[in-house]
């Protein structure tokens, strides 16, 4: 049963850790030089009994933002805003701490790169109006401002520069998201393409079976007409034979739709090379003698070679007992050390130049082809036709 690999340590890490942490690093930072530390800065002004009550206040509102970021990105920011408003307010700051915008931009990345478009850019023009409202704010509590574009303090250039932070952190996260959808789209069409692929395969299964049995049903259907005045038994026994081949191949077919509608299995079909003794039994009940030899040491092959080998040899028997115009054909399985070496020949017509344009040898041509063999089909020089296959088997099934 498959299992679903854990997440990357990193990735299991929720939003509200990677913009709380260093948010709290911020304020702990800013505060660091009111508590005379040792071997640590010491500021002689610290804040007020209002400003700590600030500092309280934001400090709750800040890390609840957080905590609702990922159920509710907009909401989330907004209260993270509002508590480095509430802080940076108690300590009288003049601007906001890099510290406290890196984790807006965090969050501003996050909510980028998980929420929609509309949503992400409703963030980034909350994180990059940060500064003015901050400055706004001071002027309505009437405290000392400085002006925006008094390049002499600096003010433009540190809104230009944490207003480019954000920018960037929203064109990070949104370039995260654009390749998770393109990520889903590609596995979503991968998935259909298997789907396609999985059901061509059937189609060629249900081609060779009733191809097969179609060949066989008609010839016995036409010996029973033959001697149905004559020798009424044996007319008897070929209809017998052509219910049976009708049963068995509606019973196939039954198993073949089944497989398709279970979308969550992978139709399972058992046919392979230990059918080839029945099919040949089948071939020679319908009037054309099918001769099995067998080379090396017949061992268990992988499925898709077992099953693409018995079908090669059941479309090739099929093509002889419907276009060669022979009553014999021999099939030869040559166990080798590292492949599985298949002849059907037959003394018959030849109609190469016919069969070859049909799907019957184009098929057998792909299936070789998908699992790296070798495969030929031509008249002979003697007369006759002959497909020869040479599929390779893996080592270590080989032991």
């Amino acid at each position: 049963m498959p299992v679903t690999p854990p997440l990357p340590p990193l990735k299991r890490v929720p939003p509200g850790a990677w913009t709380g942490v260093p948010w709290i690093y911020g304020t702990l930072f800013a505060i660091r030089a009111f508590f005379h530390l040792p071997y640590m800065p010491t500021d002689p002004f610290p804040p007020t009994s209002d400003g700590w009550v600030l500092i309280a206040s934001g400090s709750v509102l800040a890390p609840a933002g957080c905590v609702l970021l990922r159920r509710r990105p907009l909401a989330g920011l907004g209260l993270l805003l509002a508590g480095t408003y509430v802080v940076t307010l108690g300590l009288n700051g003049l601007t906001l701490g890099l510290i406290h915008y890196a984790a807006i931009d965090i969050a501003v990345g996050w909510i980028a790169a998980s929420a929609a478009r509309h949503r992400s850019l409703t963030a980034l023009a909350l994180a990059i109006a940060v500064l003015p409202v901050y400055q706004l704010t001071r002027t309505g509590l009437g405290r000392r401002l400085l002006s925006l574009y008094d390049t002499g303090r600096g003010d433009w250039q540190s809104w230009s520069a944490l207003a480019l932070s954000a920018v960037v952190a929203w064109l990070i996260g949104n370039s995260v998201r654009q390749s998770r959808a393109y990520t889903e789209r590609l596995a979503t069409r991968t998935a259909t393409q298997v789907v396609t692929a999985e059901r061509l395969r059937i189609a060629r299964e249900m081609h060779d079976t009733v191809a097969h049995s179609i060949g066989i049903i008609a010839l016995q259907a036409g010996a029973a007409a033959r001697v149905t005045t004559t020798q009424p038994e044996a007319a008897r026994e070929a209809m017998r034979a052509v219910e049976h081949e009708g049963r068995e191949t509606l019973a196939g077919l039954r198993r073949m739709l089944v497989a398709l509608r279970a979308a969550d299995e992978t139709p399972v079909l058992s046919a392979g090379l230990g059918d080839i003794d029945r099919l040949a039994a089948t071939s020679t009940a319908a009037g054309v003698r099918v001769e099995v030899r067998r080379r090396g040491e017949p061992r268990q092959l992988p499925p898709d070679i077992d099953l693409s080998a018995f079908r090669i040899v059941q479309e090739s028997v099929t093509n002889v007992v419907r276009h060669a115009g022979t009553r014999a054909c021999r099939v030869t399985l040559d166990y080798r050390d590292d492949e599985l070496a298949l002849e059907v020949t037959d003394d018959g017509r030849g109609h190469g130049t016919v069969t070859d344009t049909g799907f019957g040898l184009a098929g057998m041509r792909e299936r070789v082809a998908l699992l790296h063999g070798e495969f030929t089909a031509a008249p002979r020089p003697e007369g006759g036709f002959r497909v020869a296959a040479r599929l390779p088997v893996p080592t270590v099934v080989a032991r």
